[in-house]
C-alpha cells in the first residue's frame, strides 16, 4: 500500500511539473506564429500540400522555440516577476516549476528544433538560431534599452515570416516586411503603455527602461505607428505585383482600419494591450475583424482574376 501511495504521489508530482512546464511555455502566445504562414498565403501556395506541410512544420518549430525562449526568460526574470502583481503567479517565480527542470527542458527543446529544421533547409535552421540568439539577448540586455526593446519584438515577427519564406524557398515580400514591422511596433508600444498603467510607480522596479517611457510619449509613438501602418497597407493593396489587377484587395482596408481603431479603444478605454494574444481571443469584435480580414484576403487572392 505504501508503494502504491508513493507511485501515485510521484505521478501527481510529474503531472504538476508537466502542466507547469506547458504553462511557462505560454501556448496562448503561439498564435503569433501564425505569421509564419503569411509567405505561403500571399505567394498563392496555400493549397499546395507539399508547401503547406513544410510551413506547418516551420510554424510548429517556432512554437517550440518560443516556448524554450519563455523558459529562459522566466528563469532570468524570476526575481523581478515575484514583484509583479500578475507575473508573480508564473510557475518558476511561484516555485511550481523547478529551475533545474526548466533549464533541461529549454536546452532539449532548442536542440530538437535545430536538428529537425535541418531536415527542411539549413536556412530555416539559421533563422531559428538567429531568433534564439536575439531573444536571449533581449531577455539578458536588450529589453532594458528604451525603444530598442520594442524594435526587437518587431524583428521577431520578421524572423517568423522569414521562416515561412525560406521553408518554401520564396522571397520575403518588402510590402509584407514593412506592414509587419509597423504592426508589431504598434502592439509593442501599446504593451509598454499597459505596463506603465498597470505597475504605476513600481514600473521601473520590474523593468528598468519603463522609467524612460511615459504614457504621453508612448501615445505619440502609437499614433505615429498606427498612421504609418494604414499608409503602408493601403498602397500595398493596389501596388503589390502579386495582387489581382482589379485592385479588389482594397476591400480589406476597412478591416485594417477598424482593427486598429478597436485595438486603440481597448488600450485606452479597457486597459488592454498588455497581452495582445489574450485580447484577441477575449474581444469578439477584434477577433471577428481579423477572421473577416483573413477570409476576404484569401478569397480575393485565390478567386479573383489576375
Amino acid at each position: 500500500m505504501i508503494g502504491l501511495e508513493t507511485n501515485a504521489t510521484e505521478r501527481r508530482t510529474i503531472g504538476s511539473s508537466v502542466r507547469a512546464l506547458i504553462e511557462t511555455m505560454r501556448p496562448k502566445q503561439w498564435t503569433k506564429n501564425a505569421v509564419v504562414f503569411a509567405p505561403l498565403v500571399f505567394d498563392n501556395k496555400l493549397f499546395n500540400v507539399h508547401d503547406l506541410s513544410l510551413v506547418t512544420v516551420a510554424a510548429v518549430l517556432f512554437c517550440v522555440t518560443s516556448g524554450s525562449n519563455y523558459l529562459v526568460n522566466d528563469l532570468l526574470d524570476a526575481e523581478a516577476d515575484r514583484a509583479h502583481p500578475i507575473k508573480c503567479k508564473r510557475p518558476i517565480a511561484s516555485g511550481r516549476l523547478s529551475r533545474q527542470t526548466a533549464v533541461v527542458a529549454a536546452v532539449c527543446f532548442a536542440l530538437i528544433v535545430l536538428i529537425v529544421s535541418l531536415s527542411i533547409t539549413p536556412w530555416l535552421t539559421l533563422v531559428l538560431a538567429g531568433y534564439m540568439a536575439m531573444m536571449f539577448s533581449y531577455t539578458a540586455v536588450l529589453k532594458h534599452l528604451v525603444i530598442v526593446d520594442v524594435f526587437v519584438i518587431a524583428a521577431g515577427f520578421v524572423l517568423r515570416t522569414a521562416a515561412g519564406a525560406v521553408a518554401i524557398d520564396v522571397p520575403l515580400s518588402p510590402w509584407l516586411y514593412v506592414c509587419l514591422v509597423l504592426l508589431a511596433l504598434f502592439m509593442g508600444f501599446a504593451k509598454r503603455r499597459n505596463e506603465l498603467e498597470l505597475l504605476d510607480e513600481t514600473a521601473a522596479i520590474h523593468r528598468r527602461n519603463l522609467a524612460d517611457y511615459s504614457k504621453a510619449y508612448l501615445d505619440e509613438l502609437i499614433t505615429i505607428v498606427s498612421a504609418a501602418t494604414v499608409m503602408a497597407y493601403s498602397p500595398y493593396t493596389f501596388s503589390a505585383p502579386n495582387l489581382p489587377d482589379s485592385h479588389a484587395m482594397m476591400l480589406t482596408i476597412p478591416f485594417v482600419l477598424y482593427g486598429l481603431f478597436r485595438y486603440l479603444y481597448l488600450v485606452h478605454r479597457e486597459g488592454g494591450g498588455g497581452a495582445p494574444e489574450q485580447m484577441l481571443l477575449d474581444d469578439r469584435p477584434l477577433l471577428a475583424t481579423v477572421v473577416l480580414w483573413g477570409i476576404t484576403a484569401v478569397t480575393i487572392l485565390y478567386l479573383s482574376n489576375h
